[in-house]
C-alpha cells in the first residue's frame, strides 16, 4: 500500500479542523447571546466556554461524532413522510442500482442526487461532516473508499483511524433490524396465480423517495424562480427572444410536512421548509370549438365530408380499393375497419349535434331531409324508427359510393354491403342509448 500524501493528508485536516472552528464559533456566539441575555458572569461563562473549547478539540470531537454516526442514516428512501409517529426502515438505494423503467422514478436520478438523512437533530452535525466537499467528492464518499489520506488526517494510530473510517463509512446502512410499522402503508401484492393462496402475494410497504421528491423541487425551483428563468420571462413580457426556455406548472398543489418544525422529517424536508410540491395530475380539460348547427347545407353528408379525418379515410380507403386486393379475410377486415372508422365520424357528427338545443333544424335556413332532421334533432322530431334507421344506411351507403366512384366502379352490391354495415352500428347505438 502507498504512503499517504503528505500534502493531501495537510489539506484533509484543514478542512475538517476549518468545519470545527466554524462549529465552535456558532456555539460560542449562542453561548454569548444565552449570557448577556441572563446577565451570567465570572466563573460560570468561563466554565461554558472551557467546555465548548474541550467538545471541538480535533480528536475529541471526531472521536465523539464515530460513535454518534450510529445513530445517523443516510436514505434516499424514507418513512416518516408516510406517518411521522412510523418507526421502521429506512433505505439508501442508489438511483443506478435500480431496475430501469419507463415510468418516472428514482432510477432516473442516475448520479444525480442528493442522500436525505434521518436522523435527531442533535446529530445532524455529524451527517453536514461527512458532507463536507474535498475536491470532487465528500468525506462520506472518502470513507467509503477508505481513503488512506483521510485516514491520516484523522489520526496518527492506524488502528483508530480505520475504525474511525469504518464507522463513518456505515452511514447508509440501516438502523436496526428491518421493520415496518402499523402507521406506515402496506399493501399485498398479487405475484402468483392462486389468489386464495396468501403464499401467492407479496407484502409491500411503501417508502417515500425523498431524493426524488427533492431533485424535482430543486428543478421546479430553478424553473420558476431561477435567474436564467426571470431573464427568459423578462424577455417574453417586453417581446424579446430568449434562448432559455420557459416552463410552466400549472396548478401545483403542496403537500406541507412537519408542522413548526420540518426537520421532525427529515433533513432536506427541512431545507425545503416543509414544502413537498404535487404536480397537477389531472386529464386535460378538452377545448373544442363551439358547435353549429348544419344549416346551409343539404345533407348532413355534405358538412361531414369537410372534416380533415374524413377526408383521409376516404382517401385510405379509396386507394386500398385502386389495388384491386384479394378477395380474402384479411382484405374484408381492412376494408370493414376503414368504413367502420367513417360510421364512427358519423356518429360523431351526431353526437355534436344533439348538444344543441333541441328544436334548432326547424330554422328556415336547415335544408337537410326529414329523416337527417329526426337524426340530428331528435327531440324536435319523431324519434327514429326502424324505417329512419334504414333511410340513414341507404344515404350512407349512397353518400360512400358517391365518394368512390370517381375512381372506381361501384355498384349495388358494394352499397348493399356499405347499408348493411351502416344499418348494424345503428342498431348497435340504439340499444345502447347513444340513438
Amino acid at each position: 500500500m502507498a504512503p499517504p500524501d503528505p500534502q493531501r493528508t495537510e489539506a484533509l485536516r484543514a478542512l475538517i479542523e476549518g468545519f470545527l472552528q466554524q462549529r465552535l464559533a456558532d456555539k460560542l456566539e449562542k453561548l454569548d447571546k444565552k449570557e448577556k441575555a441572563v446577565e451570567k458572569l465570572g466563573a460560570e461563562q468561563l466554565s461554558g466556554r472551557a467546555a465548548l473549547y474541550a467538545k471541538f478539540e480535533y480528536k475529541t470531537w471526531l472521536a465523539d461524532a464515530a460513535r454518534r454516526v450510529e445513530k445517523v442514516q443516510a436514505v434516499t428512501h424514507s418513512l416518516k413522510p408516510i406517518h411521522p409517529d412510523a418507526k421502521g426502515t429506512n433505505l439508501y438505494c442508489l438511483p443506478s442500482t435500480l431496475a430501469p423503467l419507463s415510468e418516472l422514478g428514482s432510477h432516473a436520478l442516475g448520479q444525480r442526487f442528493e442522500a436525505d438523512v434521518v436522523c435527531d437533530a442533535r446529530n445532524l452535525d455529524v451527517y453536514q461532516f461527512l458532507k463536507l466537499p474535498f475536491l470532487d467528492k465528500t468525506l462520506w464518499v472518502l470513507c467509503v473508499e477508505s481513503d488512506i489520506d483521510l485516514a491520516s488526517a484523522f489520526s496518527t494510530d492506524p488502528a483508530e483511524a480505520a475504525q474511525w473510517l469504518a464507522a463513518f463509512a456505515s452511514l447508509a446502512q440501516p438502523i436496526g433490524l428491518l421493520a415496518s410499522h402499523t402507521l406506515a402503508k402496506q399493501l399485498y401484492w398479487f405475484t402468483g396465480t392462486n389468489p386464495h393462496s396468501d403464499a401467492d402475494f407479496h407484502l409491500l410497504a411503501p417508502l417515500f423517495p425523498t431524493s426524488l421528491v427533492h431533485e424535482v423541487h430543486l428543478t421546479l425551483q430553478e424553473d420558476r424562480f431561477g435567474d436564467a428563468a426571470k431573464a427568459a420571462w423578462a424577455a417574453s413580457n417586453a417581446g424579446r427572444w430568449s434562448s432559455h426556455p420557459l416552463r410552466e406548472y400549472p396548478q401545483l398543489a403542496c403537500r406541507q410536512m412537519g408542522g413548526s418544525n420540518p426537520q421532525n422529517i427529515s433533513q432536506l424536508n427541512s431545507e425545503r421548509r416543509g414544502q413537498n410540491l404535487l404536480l397537477a395530475s389531472l386529464p386535460p380539460v378538452w377545448e373544442s370549438a363551439a358547435v353549429k348547427p348544419l344549416l346551409g347545407v343539404g345533407s348532413m353528408f355534405e358538412a361531414m365530408a369537410w372534416r380533415k379525418s374524413v377526408r383521409n379515410l376516404l382517401k385510405s380507403l379509396r386507394q386500398f380499393l385502386e389495388t384491386d386486393p384479394a378477395n380474402n379475410q384479411r382484405t374484408r377486415g381492412h376494408r370493414a375497419d376503414l368504413v367502420e372508422q367513417l360510421l364512427d365520424e358519423l356518429m360523431q357528427l351526431t353526437a355534436e349535434q344533439h348538444t344543441l338545443p333541441p328544436g334548432w333544424s326547424q330554422d328556415p335556413a336547415c335544408h337537410l331531409p326529414q329523416a337527417q332532421k329526426a337524426w340530428l334533432d331528435p327531440e324536435a322530431a319523431p324519434e327514429p324508427g326502424d324505417d329512419a334507421l334504414d333511410e340513414m344506411a341507404a344515404a350512407f351507403a349512397r353518400w360512400l359510393n358517391q365518394q368512390l366512384r370517381e375512381s372506381l366502379a361501384m355498384a349495388d352490391p358494394e352499397y348493399q354491403h356499405w347499408r348493411k354495415q351502416a344499418r348494424e352500428l345503428f342498431k348497435l347505438a340504439e340499444r345502447e342509448g347513444a340513438l
